[in-house]
Formats: structure tokens, sequence, C-alpha cells
């Protein structure tokens, strides 16, 4: 093709410039600049040994950045060379100003900005969108598994559906309405599993392997004196703080077989039977112990077992008497009329004896079977204290032993058979009588304690021994000092029966060596 001359290349380039917003020059192959937007062409020197001029010869395009001599900038160049018929006959350079680049890629990068604020703002509402479409069932299911451990569910609460999702709404409504079939199963279970362990006589303790405590109800608690629920989760020893119920524990576990044992305390006196059994099933490993108190049942059978020893060594003595009396009799005692008359006088006294043991057994058991009719009314306490006084005054006198009575004035009435709590003064007194030393002094008193009139006989005696103070109401039963003073041992029993059929209450007092009381309260007639 024809050149195109000077002029034509210098207003090309300026067309280019104008549209493309940069400097654009034209260069020859020799260098020579033949056109140029921004500046004078015929004013600048050659360009063939520009940097990116070179290396668009050498590489077939060129960058170069570097101050510009002609705009005085920092510029960006880029060259390319210009091939006519195959030959390269000029290059083509671009060059912009580096703030020119930098306003423009700031402006890129707010467009981007935009862009991206927009298309997120896009996919975000899209999400939500699509989130909340996609998350209602799962929400749906997440209330349905909530109220699981409900009352149940009595309604559908998750929408029909017949993608997955309905499928596993369906497979949760069946599961949940099981569940709570069984939940209700097991929890009658439990309840009457929790009755009958709280109704339970017997102390029951479960232990596992580790030795902690994983069950145990009220009685085992009291038993041991601990608290309930601290007791949960910690070692058996220190639990029961009993070495021997650990120990009973331990060879249980190592034998697999049930164990017993039955241990003494003292202070208070008590007897309790441990036994170990091993659990199987689901409960392998575990070993349950079920502990007994049988402190009544051996406070019973000592009870049972010196009742028969007292009530045979009481008909001993005049069974024997008798008999050795009936022989004397029979050996030729009878022809002598003096010798007679005084042998048939000691047997009439034994047989009294014997009738009177058996008239106060009778009564005794009487009063416990509650065949006993007693005929109450309201009785003035002092009356009752003073009557009953008088009438062994007397023998206190001959005994050299001063009998008092003191009564609160303006006492309340206690409702009661007069000749019965008579007979109960009458039984005290006399064995205060009995057991008080010449010129010792008995005192009787009866006041007013809250709700009940309490009658108190204090003497001046020996006193009765600790461990014979517990058990002195039992049936025939006598202190070592008691034994030879005569008596059947029955009156402080029929006493007792006497007293608490009036609803009151009996006991006994004493320091040994200062003398004893015995006390017992009525409770105050109520008025209307």
């Amino acid at each position: 093709s024809n050149d195109p001359d000077l002029q034509d290349l210098d207003d090309l380039a300026d067309h280019w410039g104008e549209i493309i917003h940069a400097r654009v020059t034209i260069i020859s192959v020799d260098g020579v600049v033949l056109g140029e937007s921004q500046a004078n062409h015929e004013d600048m020197e050659n360009h063939l040994n520009r940097p990116e001029v070179q290396q668009a010869l050498a590489e077939g395009m060129g960058l170069s950045q570097r101050l510009s001599y002609t705009t005085n900038q920092k510029m960006l160049y880029a060259s390319v060379p210009v091939e006519v018929d195959g030959e390269i006959a000029g290059f083509g350079r671009l060059a912009l100003s580096l703030e020119q680049i930098d306003a423009e890629i700031s402006r890129l990068q707010i467009s981007i900005l935009v862009f991206t604020v927009i298309i997120a703002g896009v996919t975000v509402g899209l999400g939500i969108v699509i989130a909340e479409y996609t998350s209602r069932p799962i929400r749906y299911l997440n209330e349905a598994v909530a109220v699981m451990d409900g009352p149940g569910l009595d309604r559908t609460i998750i929408p029909p559906s017949d993608d997955e999702i309905g499928e596993l709404s369906e497979s949760i409504e069946s599961m949940s309405a099981e569940l709570h079939e069984k939940i209700g199963t097991l929890q009658a279970e439990e309840s009457k599993l929790s009755a009958i362990l709280a109704q339970m006589s017997d102390g029951v303790v479960m232990v596992n392997d580790d030795g902690e405590v994983v069950l145990i109800n009220q009685t085992a608690a009291a038993l041991f004196d601990i608290n309930l629920d601290e007791a949960y989760g910690q070692s058996l020893i220190r639990v029961l703080r009993h070495h021997e119920f650990v120990e009973l524990w331990e060879k249980c576990r190592k034998k697999g077989k049930e164990q017993s044992l039955m241990v003494e305390f003292l202070n208070p006196s008590r007897f309790i039977q441990g036994v170990a059994t091993s659990l199987g099933g689901y409960l392998k490993g575990n070993i349950l112990l079920i502990f007994q108190d049988l402190t009544n049942v051996r406070r019973l059978e000592t009870v049972r077992r010196d009742f028969i020893s007292n009530i045979s060594h009481e008909l001993r003595t005049p069974l024997a008497s008798l008999k050795a009396l009936s022989e004397t009799l029979l050996a030729g005692a009878m022809n002598d009329a003096p010798a007679a008359e005084h042998f048939i006088n000691q047997i009439d006294v034994e047989v009294d004896a014997l009738n009177q043991m058996a008239s106060e057994l009778l009564a005794l058991a009487r009063i416990e079977s509650q065949e006993t009719s007693f005929k109450f009314k309201p009785t003035k306490p002092c009356k009752l204290a003073s009557k009953a006084v008088e009438r062994l005054r007397l023998q206190a006198e001959r005994a050299s032993i001063n009998l008092t009575v003191e009564c609160q004035p303006d006492l309340p009435k206690i409702n009661a058979d007069g000749s019965r709590i008579e007979q109960v003064f009458v039984n005290l007194v006399h064995n205060a009588i009995k057991f008080t030393p010449p010129g010792g002094r008995i005192d009787v008193s009866v006041t007013r304690q809250n709700g009940h009139i309490q009658f108190a006989i204090k003497d001046t005696g020996e006193g009765i021994p600790p461990d014979d103070l517990i058990r002195i109401f039992e049936r025939f039963y006598k202190t070592d000092k008691a034994r030879s003073s005569g008596g059947t041992g029955l009156g402080l029993a029929i006493a007792k029966h006497l007293v608490e059929a009036h609803g009151g209450m009996i006991w006994a007092e004493s320091d040994l060596g200062n003398g004893s009381s015995f006390i017992f309260r009525i409770p105050v007639l109520k008025t209307n």
C-alpha cells in the first residue's frame, strides 16, 4: 500500500488518543516519531532505543514503566510492531500515566464492589428464601423432637409432603407415639419401684462394680444416719461407715454368691443383719445389699427367754416348798397335830402366793388384750394421789419412812378410772417403801406439764442399775435386790399397761446410790 503522509499519521494519532483517552505515538522502523497525540512529533527525539520499542522488536510486544521526558509524568508504555507485507514498517505505542491507571483501577474496583454488593444482596435474598423453604420442614421436625419429652403429640405439627422430609416426619411421629408409650410404661414401673422402696421396712442399697452407691431407700438412709441425696455416687464405705458391710460386699462380688452377716453395734445397741446378692442381666456387676434391723426381734427374744426363766423361777420356789411340806406330812408329821397344823398353814401361804401370781397374770393378760373394762370419769388428780398415799401411810411409818404428798392447787381434772390409777399409785409407792432403807423419805408430787398431769414418786433408796432401768417394766423382771424381797415381778408391768390404757406414759429415772423416781403422765381432760 502507499504510505500516508506524515500529517495524516499525526492526525491519526490524535484521533485515537481522543477515543481511548491515552497518549498514542506512531514510530517509524528507524525510530523517527511520525505521529504523536499529546506533543509535536517533529520536536521529539528518535525513539528506536526506547525499552518498549526494543522489546517489541525482539519479542513482538514491549512494556515499560518510566518517567516520560515529553510529559514529565511517570508513564506505562506498551508498544507493538506494525507489519506491512510481512515486514515491520514501524511501531505503535500507547502510554498511560500511572495516576490515570490508578484512577481507572479505583473506578473499576468501585464498579466491582458495587456489582459484588448487588450480587451478594441478590444471593443472600435468594439464600434466605431457599433456606426458609428448605429449613421449614426441618424446623417442624425439630419442634416435633423437642416435644417428645412432653405429654405426647396430640396433633400433627409437621405439614404433610411427598418428599423425603415427609417420610421422615411420618417416621418421627410414629416413633414419638411408640416412645411415649414406652416412657409411660417405664414411669409406671419406676413409680411402683419407688413406692415399694419407700414403704419397705428393710434398708436397700445397690452398689456398682466400682463400689459406688447407685440406689438407696429412705430406710437405709435412716438406719445408717445418712443424707439420702448425698449418698448417690459416693463410695460404699463413705455411705455406710462400717467396714463389716463393705467386706460383705467384697466377698459377694468375688464369690458371686449370696452372703449374709449379723453385726452388733453399741451406743445405741443395735443388731443389723446384712444380706448381699449379686445381680445379673442388665444389672450384671451390681450388688444388692438388704439391711434388716433385728434389734426389736433380739429384744423380744431376750424378753421371752427371760420371761420363761423368771416364771420358772417364781413357780419353782412355791412348788418346791409344797412338795417338801407334803412329803413331810406323809412321812408322819400328820400324826403330830401341832406340826401338822404348822405345815398346813405353810401350804396355805404357798397356795395363796401361787393364786396371787395366777390372778396377776390373768389381770395382765386381760389388760393387754383390752378385755378389761374401764370406768372413765372426770377425776381430781390431787384426790387420787392423796387416797393412795393414805392407804400406805401406816406401812411407811412402820418402816420408819417419811411419806409426803405435794399437789399443785387448781389442777384441771383428768379422764380416769380412779380405782385403776389408785392401783398404779399403790404399786409404785409400795415398791418405794420396800426398797427405801429406814429413815429415808418418799415424796409424791402432782404437777401440770403442758397438756398432762404428771405424777412422780421419788424415793431415797439405793437406786436402780442402768442395765435394769430399761427393763423393769417387763413381766417377771426383777433386779438382783428385788429377788430377795418377794413379789411376783408383775406390778410394774401392770402399772405400765394401766397408764397406757389412759393415753399416758410411764418411765423411771434413777441415780444409782441416790434413789429413784417413777413418773407417769395422764392427759388433761379436754373441755368444750
